[in-house]
């Protein structure tokens, strides 16, 4: 079975570069978007802002199982050494806590929207701003595996496949 699978390429991928990112990039902007749009709608009275918080709350719970399946994905094809997978294995956690979260999230701004679509109640913000925090310490643990791990990069590739990490 496994020679039907494409051969892995200098990132130990079966296609040119990580998507993870790419997608979940998508994820990050719509949610912090999604709040912006809640607090200025709510400070300045104009409901207009609640319809483009919902929409990207709505696309943002779509996207970000698409970014977990190809982070899993990224994830078993990266073979993390050691040192790598405390850090790993808590920003999966954290990214599948996530999507059940703002899955969350999202059923009870529709349930807000349904009931009155010209208000907010505070909670909601606050429930926002909580969520922001979550976002911002998942984003910084992705940056501590690419950019410190150096996770799907070709030197540490190269490292791992050569037996200079384990």
């Amino acid at each position: 079975m496994l020679e039907y699978l494409p051969p892995l390429n200098e990132h130990n991928l079966p296609y040119p570069d990580t998507i993870h990112p790419i997608v979940v990039h998508f994820v990050i902007a719509m949610v912090l978007f999604a709040v912006v749009c809640d607090a200025i709608g709510y400070f300045t009275r104009n409901p207009r802002f609640y319809e483009v918080s919902w929409w990207n709350f709505f696309f943002a719970t779509i996207s970000i199982f698409i970014a977990i399946v190809f982070g899993q994905i990224e994830a078993g094809l990266a073979e993390p050494y050691s040192v790598v997978e405390p850090t790993l294995n808590l920003h999966t956690i954290i990214g599948w806590s996530l999507s059940g979260i703002i899955a969350a999230i999202t059923g009870w701004r529709y349930v807000l929207r349904v009931r009155d679509p010209k208000t907010l109640p505070i909670s909601f913000l606050g429930v926002g701003v909580l969520l922001t925090g979550i976002v911002l310490f998942q984003v910084y643990l992705g940056d501590l595996l690419v950019w410190v791990y150096g996770l799907h990069t070709i030197p540490v590739v190269e490292a791992f496949r050569e037996g200079g990490l384990k």
